[in-house]
């Protein structure tokens, strides 16, 4: 992801960039229905005197009231979010804040009640009476009257917004398709072409490659990596690339952020230019975000429900419906081709990615869910209820070694937590299911 991608998307998901977009819209077709008011005279308001009636002392009224009430509501609108953004926080998870400002409907309710309170204030002013030439826009003048009805049922449809929003499952749910719309962009990602297991092997078949650090110039987590070009670096200098760090890894200032080998120059150290060119290739910002890190979606379902299981809240049912839609995603990702870390180009290995597997995927999503699940009998029901699923969709025998794997650690968690042999018995009865199927 290159800094241009980076910086549009951190727009987007501002929640200041839309509402300025509309304010600047507000104020070209306030000036625009009022110098269509001046160009087309006043003559045709005459026929329609219910509708355009009003004079200047009227008009200004009008607008005066309309713009006060816009700007109250506009206010009650951002304490409402505001206060929505601290419910989620303690409730749910921080992690979950980016997603709310990003709400597009959010975002287009603040920016249109604010868009009207200043398309009012900027027709307000060409208003001209008493000793004046004598000017009322009485189009632009109607259209802010237009604007104030159809700024009840945004207001309605913001509050029906708002109580929806912030239900366990519409927040669970949210989360779980924004990391389906993430898999569903990164899964198959290449980066060239796939290296074949040949290729791979050049790297050892000749001599020993000698590999050169370049030092990361800020601290942070990686929010995204331009892989096209590290591409074309590693081509250009006829070597090789290998990323040290991950999409949604923390990077210390001065670690080795990559590495290169095969570098033309030789021996010697990549210069300045060099290093600044490749730590271009990385975005590090103060938290991780979704946009390119798939595995930042299974952290966030995996922190309500570690929410959910903590002894001050002890909401269960919210957890299994976080472990129910990890289940699904981890079902999605079993049956997608996650890509070889080692690309090449030309029949040669020019990049040597971080890449998370299958493997930790399935333990980022139920490792600690388990650990944290002690005597509740429904969470480990619902865990192998999950990795059936999972099970289900994929054949590979790599990938059932793995779910296997993880259905024994929630069997042994069980049997040392749980003592009730009623509910024992039925979280054996799944696992037998489970381990029946990977077995056939």
């Amino acid at each position: 992801m290159s800094r241009l991608q980076r910086w549009w998307l951190d727009l987007n998901s501002s929640l200041w960039f839309v509402p300025s977009l509309m304010v600047l819209g507000a104020i070209v077709a306030a000036y625009f229905l009022v110098h269509l008011d001046d160009s087309i005279g006043h003559e045709w308001t005459k026929r329609h005197p219910l509708l355009f009636g009003a004079g200047a002392d009227g008009a200004r009224g009008m607008l005066s009231s309309i713009a006060g009430s816009m700007i109250t509501v506009a206010g009650l609108i951002f304490s409402l979010t505001l206060s929505t953004l601290a419910q989620v926080s303690s409730q749910y998870t921080s992690r979950l804040l980016r997603n709310f400002m990003r709400d597009r409907p959010n975002q287009v309710v603040m920016g249109f009640f604010v868009s009207i309170f200043v398309y009012c204030l900027v027709v307000l002013r060409t208003i001209r009476g008493g000793d004046e030439r004598v000017f009322v826009p009485s189009l632009a003048v109607a259209f802010g009257l237009l604007l104030a009805l159809v700024s009840i049922g945004m207001l309605i449809f913001f509050i029906h917004h708002i109580a929806s929003s912030i239900q366990a499952a519409n927040v669970i749910g949210g989360a779980a398709h924004e990391t389906e719309k993430i898999f569903d962009k990164l899964f198959p990602k290449e980066l060239g072409e796939a290296a074949t297991p040949a290729e791979e092997a050049d790297l050892t078949a000749g001599p020993a490659l000698r590999w050169v650090p370049i030092a990361a110039r800020e601290s942070g987590y990686i929010q995204g990596i331009d892989e096209e070009a590290l591409l074309a670096f590693a081509q250009e200098a006829n070597g090789v690339v290998r990323m040290e760090y991950a999409i949604g890894s923390y990077v210390t200032k001065g670690s080795a952020l990559v590495s290169v080998a095969g570098y033309e120059v030789g021996n010697a150290l990549p210069d300045q230019d060099v290093a600044k060119r490749l730590n271009d290739c990385y975005s590090i910002g103060n938290q991780r975000t979704l946009d390119q890190d798939a595995g930042f979606g299974i952290r966030q379902l995996v922190d309500i429900a570690l929410k959910a299981l903590s002894p001050g809240i002890n909401d269960t049912s919210t957890a299994v419906l976080c472990i129910d839609r990890l289940g699904s995603l981890l079902a999605l990702l079993a049956g997608r081709d996650l890509g070889s870390p080692v690309r090449a180009e030309g029949g040669q290995v020019r990049v040597i990615a971080q890449r998370p597997d299958f493997a930790s995927y399935l333990a980022t999503a139920f490792d600690q869910v388990r650990t944290n699940a002690l005597v509740d009998e429904a969470i480990y029901m619902r865990l192998l209820v999950a990795l059936h699923t999972v099970a289900q969709r994929t054949r590979r025998p790599d990938y059932h070694r793995v779910i296997g794997q993880q259905a024994d650690l929630a069997l042994a968690a069980a049997e040392e937590n749980i003592t009730a042999s009623y509910e024992l018995e039925q979280i054996r009865q799944r696992y037998r299911e489970l381990r029946g199927d990977l077995l056939s």
